[in-house]
């Protein structure tokens, strides 16, 4: 009696990926630059919504001048509570005109934050280490060479002198608004949160939420 065959076996391949899914599927992943600008948008664009209107805040019907420091006072922070995206917006604006009128120092301010972000902040613990006139530098060394940087920018150029004088400045005019200008015809709840200004800015705080890169030795 023949012996019964066995059955035939049918080889089985395993599915490999081409590099064109490879490539697909990292372009589908968004970049940390592409997404800080999104969350930078995202922040800015609902700051902005909750501003209020301008010609309430340049109602020059409203202005009188205060009786005493301590009207002054209160005045400012009824006006401030009301109005803070408002100044954060002015103070930004009077930075903005100081940097434009001393292009220098907009020059090397964006270079300093281009530094920070390109060199550091969106910097992955698998990218290798940066080279330089044929050395490498790990992230300790490039992060004491950014602070080293930021201090020669900020203290012995022009850059800390444009941004201290248009930050007076945007606050002085802030402080005087706010105390000459009458809160009796706002409609302010004392309930209201004081958040905006830190929502106005949380892409700061998203930034800094994200766990820091391992430090290359």
């Amino acid at each position: 009696m023949a012996a019964s065959s066995s059955p035939a076996i049918l080889p089985i391949s395993k599915p490999q990926s081409t590099p064109a899914s490879d490539n697909q599927q990292l372009s589908s992943s968004p970049s940390p630059v592409r997404a800080f600008l999104s969350n930078i948008s995202d922040t800015v664009g609902s700051g902005l919504a909750s501003r209020r209107p301008w010609p309430e805040l340049l109602d020059r019907s409203a202005f009188s001048k205060p009786e005493s420091v301590s009207e002054a006072t209160l005045r400012f922070r009824k006006n401030y509570n009301y109005f803070r995206i408002n100044y954060l917006v002015a103070i930004t604006a009077v930075v903005a005109v100081s940097l434009l009128t001393n292009p220098i120092s907009l020059i090397l301010l964006t270079a300093l934050l281009a530094a920070w972000i390109f060199l550091y902040i969106f910097r992955q613990s698998s990218d290798p280490p940066i080279t330089a006139f044929g050395r490498q530098f790990s992230d300790r060394e490039t992060l004491i060479f950014l602070i080293f940087l930021t201090v020669v920018v900020i203290f012995l150029t022009s850059v800390g002198s444009v941004l201290v004088s248009a930050l007076m400045v945007g606050v002085g005019i802030v402080c005087l608004h706010g105390a000459f200008r009458a809160p009796e015809d706002l409609f302010i709840d004392d309930q209201e949160p004081q958040g905006g200004v830190s929502g106005f800015l949380s892409f700061f705080t998203t930034a800094v939420a994200q766990p820091p890169l391992a430090v290359r030795t």
